[in-house]
């Protein structure tokens, strides 16, 4: 039975996936070509001459997504695991908090993006099963990482939330920064612990503006700025010599958790990311700080014609 059930959600992600566009597939074809594992950028990308950050160091913006996705396709398997014992367990309740302000009503239409391992979106469910509302729901969980999807979709099998009468689930395999669905698809959109991974945040925002409905909130949920300079400075000695070391006595794997720990250094801060949500067209847009500023959850509307300039 399990085995059916798995075999069902891969022909669903292959089925989502053959609905591209032709001319999105096309671009998807060029940027995310798989080599050892790994998705490529574009020729074209490279020789654009523009950088980016990949942690602490500048690389052609056409080499991030390769690279990410390498410390991802790496980090799949004991991801949660890790989460738990960097975070002591913290991160849980973060997600909890950030699935509250969600505040999952029957009948919405949902996408966790980079949502890889489901947490996110298996709460979201939850909280839709418990409402004694039968209005059908739909989530959708979507990740550029196959490895990362991998997980979240055989945990989805085992947990049974692909046979829930009042939900329907589907993983989705696509890029953040060009979804392949339609414009005002979506009742709410929520990214955790993913925005500071893609190579161009504002294109991200600007995609994710793009697929909600009108009246559609964006969250997201992202390690930020501590405020308090003394807890800023605990922060960054548990961070660069605890979190690394750990990466290699649970995973074997002291690069990719360097990586997460300087990629955090490089997102923006609370306002700054703010104010670009702005420009690409929320409204009513606010943070909440947690645990100090360690992670923020942001919030944002989609209005009609709230674009800067509309």
């Amino acid at each position: 039975m399990r085995a059916s059930l798995f075999s069902c959600a891969r022909r669903n992600i292959i089925r989502h996936n053959s609905r591209l566009p032709r001319a999105l597939s096309t671009s998807s074809a060029k940027t995310n070509t798989t080599t050892n594992g790994g998705s490529v950028g574009s020729a074209g990308e490279e020789a654009s001459g523009k950088s980016t950050h990949f942690g602490f160091q500048d690389v052609p913006e056409g080499n991030k997504k390769p690279l990410v996705g390498e410390v991802f396709h790496r980090v799949a398997n004991n991801y949660d695991v890790m989460n738990d014992v960097m975070s002591v367990g913290v991160h849980r309740v973060w997600k909890s908090q950030f699935i509250s302000m969600l505040n999952p009503q029957p009948g919405m239409k949902h996408l966790d993006m980079a949502g890889g391992t489901g947490d996110i979106a298996f709460g979201c469910i939850d909280a839709l099963v418990a409402n004694a509302d039968p209005t059908s729901s739909s989530v959708t969980v979507s990740d550029i990482n196959a490895s990362m999807l991998g997980v979240g979709e055989e945990r989805a099998v085992n947990r049974g939330y692909f046979s829930l009468p009042k939900v329907e689930l589907s993983f989705v395999e696509a890029d953040a920064e060009a979804l392949p669905f339609e414009d005002n698809t979506f009742d709410s959109y929520t990214i955790a612990f993913g925005l500071r991974n893609v190579t161009n945040i504002d294109q991200a925002l600007s995609e994710a503006h793009r697929v909600l409905k009108p009246g559609g909130r964006y969250l997201c949920l992202e390690f930020s700025k501590v405020e308090n300079p003394l807890f800023a400075q605990f922060y960054d000695t548990y961070s660069f010599n605890v979190i690394p070391f750990m990466g290699q006595v649970v995973s074997s794997d002291r690069a990719s958790y360097q990586y997460l720990v300087e990629s955090i250094r490089k997102h923006p801060s609370q306002p700054e990311l703010l104010a670009r949500m702005e420009t690409q067209g929320f409204r009513c847009s606010s943070y909440t700080n947690l645990t100090g500023g360690v992670v923020a959850i942001h919030s944002g509307f989609k209005i009609a014609s709230s674009r800067s300039g509309d």
